[in-house]
């Protein structure tokens, strides 16, 4: 073999390599080596044992666990019209239902759309209610199919499944299928972090290295969530918990950062025309050679100076002189300077860099700063909002949105599909009025219901003031509206405050940016809900040997439910509405250039003004027309098919005509 085939073939090893760690990250261990078993299990999604297994985390269960990843949902998403009627142009997101389903429904609209994901999780310290049950229905033929496993221990998972264990296997179990769809959400750059405490951290850990990739982790912070009396143990106070933090691909995560401490802050102690500063020494302690940031700089008085041994200048001297340029540059008379003169003497003058404190930024602790919430602030924020301590063990606003702030910037959007009392959403909202963001949640809450004897207090406030179904999600709901209410009135207040003042263009830029403000803390809210019994809602077509689905019994909420669901699995997001679009007097809904005929009774007149509206409407560009198809007889879809698909149209789109069943 020639050197240049040698050399060209290594280039291409490296590439291929090169292509893996950028689509497989997760494939690579932390010294980059490559998992092919791990990567052909994945591929087979069976469980297999090979005879060279490699190191990873097993359970019971596990086959069935990734079953559920990627099994369809079994639900529709259904809009709150009511509520959403009120919110228009709301951007954020409040989801009720099982969060497996939910993050099924969010695959396609949100697919890498996510910055940062906040969850906290059940536990599972035998007190918190965690118990694993599923109601999905298989048999164990069709689990032993589904996955490739024996007979024998499929029926094993199909009784540990409805066992209601809270093993460490039943909590595996549940979490892997909706950390691995998670994964899929976030952004390359994304982060999650996930709280948890002793009783299975350890499995955790071994689970989001399984899913995410050892090579992603980022950091395991501990949270000192209450003061020293804790949670008495047998024989410690548990006076602390972990947030396990993984980023999506390392390769693409920038560098963290954290707001600066109380103290950090009050070594900003001046202020010039350009903001508030404090003096950093030009010279620092450093033994490396540093050729480069070894310079002479002229002082005041021509004197010329560098930095004695041990010390190097910080910048180099190209970034130094633009700093000079800007006047960033502090010079100061001193007998103690830790500069010398160009023979060698002890120099008279000392160098300092203005460093501002809108610029500062800190890298944040593997040890969460005592002052960053404890539990007993997030006690007390519920307090504040509902008068009266209806949940327990709510993380503080404080504390997520340290988190917020370490974790994405001021546009992105948040997920938490663990909500509880919607203390994540409460913590985006004060973000954003604090620094003036305009970062979306997404929150996920199932309707669990809410145990009488347990939090009395919490079932008499939603079942007697909220008029409503005792379940958390309704806790959720209610903080949610009364946490933008209250940050609302804080924006009213600067409001007024502007107002009284002289109008000036800054004055009137700065309230229309708090009303905008304002704006962006509505949100929307969707439910799961039941497939219909005999719809079958992966069918591409009727099958008369099948059960027949009666679709005279849907009322218009049910199709808007239909309808909703298909234009998230075509990757529109939940917050973009569909626009009514009149075919004469035949309604269908356009958006994202997909047109959608749900109704009955659509005639060839209906048709003709579809194919008139396409060369007449320049906003009008249905690249697919997608149809109902148990709403129309079988010899009006073939007349819509074809007289779409081979319709010449003056604008000479391509569309494409699909019927959903």
């Amino acid at each position: 073999m020639s050197q240049t085939q040698n050399t060209t073939n290594q280039i291409k090893a490296v590439s291929e390599v090169e292509a893996l760690k950028k689509h497989f990250p997760h494939y690579f261990d932390k010294d980059g080596k490559f998992d092919f078993e791990k990567f052909r299990a994945n591929l087979e999604q069976k469980e297999v044992n090979f005879s060279a297994e490699s190191y990873r985390l097993e359970w019971l269960g596990k086959s069935y666990a990734r079953l559920l990843a990627s099994d369809a949902a079994t639900t529709l998403l259904k809009p709150n019209s009511l509520h959403n009627s009120q919110q228009q142009n709301a951007q954020n997101l409040l989801l009720k239902g099982d969060n497996l389903e939910v993050l099924k429904h969010l695959a396609q609209a949100y697919y890498q759309k996510v910055k940062m994901i906040y969850i906290d999780p059940p536990y599972n310290t035998g007190s918190d209610g965690f118990v694993y049950q599923d109601d999905r229905k298989f048999t164990a033929k069709e689990l032993q199919n589904l996955t490739g496993i024996s007979e024998e221990r499929a029926k094993r998972i199909l009784d540990f499944t409805q066992s209601k264990s809270n093993s460490h296997s039943a909590w595996l179990t549940f979490m892997y299928p909706r950390l691995y769809l998670a994964k899929q959400l976030l952004k390359d750059d994304g982060v999650i972090f996930v709280s948890i405490d002793d009783n299975e951290v350890a499995q955790l850990r071994l689970l989001m290295d399984e899913i995410f990739g050892e090579e992603n982790f980022v950091a395991e912070f501990v949270w000192k969530s209450s003061t020293a009396g804790g949670i008495r143990s047998k024989y410690v106070n548990n006076c602390h918990e972990y947030c396990l933090c993984y980023t999506k691909n390392i390769n693409f995560l920038e560098i963290f950062y954290a707001p600066l401490s109380e103290k950090a802050v009050k070594q900003y102690n001046k202020i010039d025309d350009k903001g508030i500063y404090r003096e950093k020494d030009f010279s620092w302690k450093n033994d490396s050679k540093g050729e480069n940031q070894k310079y002479l700089i002229k002082c005041p008085d021509g004197e010329l100076v560098k930095p004695q041994e041990g010390y190097l200048f910080r910048f180099i001297k190209e970034t130094f002189e633009e700093n000079l340029k800007l006047n960033n540059v502090i010079f100061k008379k001193t007998s103690t300077s830790p500069l010398i003169k160009e023979n060698g003497e002890q120099a008279n003058w000392n160098i300092y860099i203005k460093k501002y404190l809108g610029d500062a930024k800190g890298a944040p602790s593997s040890v969460i700063p005592e002052n960053i919430g404890l539990s007993s602030l997030g006690t007390n924020r519920i307090q504040e909002i509902f008068k009266e301590r209806i949940f327990q063990n709510s993380k503080s606003t404080e504390y997520i949105k340290y988190l917020t702030s370490i974790g994405s910037n001021p546009t992105d959007v948040i997920l938490d599909f663990f909500a509880g009392s919607g203390t994540t959403g409460d913590a985006v909202m004060q973000l954003n009025a604090e620094d003036g963001g305009s970062r979306q949640f997404i929150l996920v809450q199932l309707p669990e219901a809410i145990d009488k004897k347990k939090n009395k207090t919490a079932f008499d406030f939603v079942k007697n003031e909220l008029k409503a179904e005792p379940t958390i999600f309704e806790i959720t709901r209610e903080r949610l509206l009364r946490a933008a209410k209250k940050i609302n009135a804080g924006l009213d207040k600067k409001i007024e405050q502007l107002g009284s003042e002289l109008p000036t263009d800054e004055t009137k830029a700065e309230i229309a940016k708090l009303e905008a403000q304002k704006a962006r803390n509505g949100f929307k809210i969707f439910e799961t809900l039941p497939l219909w019994e005999d719809y079958d809602f992966e069918a591409s077509g009727f099958d008369a040997s099948q059960t027949l689905f009666d679709a005279g019994k849907l009322t218009e909420d049910d199709l808007q439910a239909l309808l909703t669901t298909w234009k998230t699995y075509d990757g529109m997001a939940l917050t973009e509405d569909l626009e009514s679009v009149y075919l004469l007097d035949y309604q269908g809904f356009y958006g994202s250039d997909k047109l959608y005929l749900m109704h009955k009774d659509f005639t060839t007149e209906h048709l003709k003004a579809l194919l008139e509206k396409i060369d007449a409407d320049k906003n009008f560009n249905p690249a697919s027309v997608i149809c109902f198809g148990y709403h129309f007889e079988s010899a009006r879809l073939r007349e819509l098919a074809e007289n779409v698909k081979s319709y010449s149209n003056k604008k000479s789109i391509e569309i494409d005509f699909i019927t959903r069943y």
